[in-house]
């Protein structure tokens, strides 16, 4: 089984598989009736619902509840796993969220995986099942999404910056571009976003640099794409931002650090 699309009629209450994208590969925008956790092996990706984002990497899940509007972008190849869970199960209607996946949790979703679609929900099962909803619940939230304004102006000059974190045009040129005053539009974009356009504009390039570093790409280059002037510059941003030097992001180096 490789797609939702091949679940039988009437799946058991946890069902999941492995695979893997190429990158650049775009999976569209849909939905599933299931609580989805998605656990990353190798590779980055970013996951995007009407609200925001996640940039994921190895070793992160993240957890979208049944019926949640996402699309996955993979920027690199990518290896990773999926659990389905039935929103009937107790704490399976949790918001949103990414997390560093734990032993345990790996543990549980190779053993979902291991028996295909095709078990019988023993009191086995249905303790694993139990206890991955728990694990999901109790994982500490890490990077916490890149959200998105309401009002639609915003919005796009937000999903414009997204697309071109390196773009290094002014205040006075987006708010050009959203049709309004710099006044109105820094004072919109400070009670949507609870941040400052400089500081939202920031975290996109971190979080895009993240994602880019942990992918093998240089530190030097990294920060000349997303327009800082030099590597020292840019380290003093990422510094300040994650709290460790963004050489710890390089594959093989440890786990990605937390915002």
């Amino acid at each position: 089984m490789k797609r939702t699309a091949d679940f039988p009629c009437h799946p058991p209450p946890v069902v999941g598989f492995a695979d893997c994208y190429i990158g650049g590969f775009v999976d569209g925008f849909h939905t599933h009736d299931r609580g989805q956790l998605s656990v990353f092996l190798a590779g980055t990706v970013t996951v995007s619902t009407c609200s925001g984002s996640f940039t994921l990497g190895p070793g992160q899940g993240l957890w979208l509840p049944a019926h949640t509007l996402h699309q996955a972008t993979c920027r690199t190849d990518l290896a990773f796993q999926v659990v389905y869970v039935d929103p009937s199960l107790t704490g399976a209607d949790l918001p949103p969220r990414m997390f560093d996946v734990s032993t345990l949790m790996r543990g549980l979703v190779d053993e979902i995986i291991a028996m295909k679609y095709d078990f019988t929900m023993d009191d086995r099962m249905s303790a694993i099942a139990r206890l991955l909803v728990d694990e999901i619940g109790r994982a500490p939230r890490i990077a916490e999404r890149l959200l998105f304004p309401q009002d639609h102006r915003l919005r796009r000059v937000c999903e414009a910056i997204t697309a071109q974190p390196g773009d290094c045009r002014d205040i006075d040129h987006w708010a050009r571009e959203a049709g309004m005053a710099r006044r109105t539009f820094t004072r919109l974009f400070q009670l949507e976003m609870g941040m400052g356009f400089a500081a939202w504009r920031r975290r996109v390039r971190v979080i895009e640099a993240a994602s880019r570093i942990a992918a093998g790409q240089s530190i030097a280059e990294v920060a000349f794409d997303l327009g800082y002037e030099n590597a020292g510059s840019f380290s003093t941003m990422f510094h300040r931002t994650f709290g460790v030097a963004p050489s710890t992001l390089r594959p093989g180096t440890g786990p990605a650090p937390r915002p």
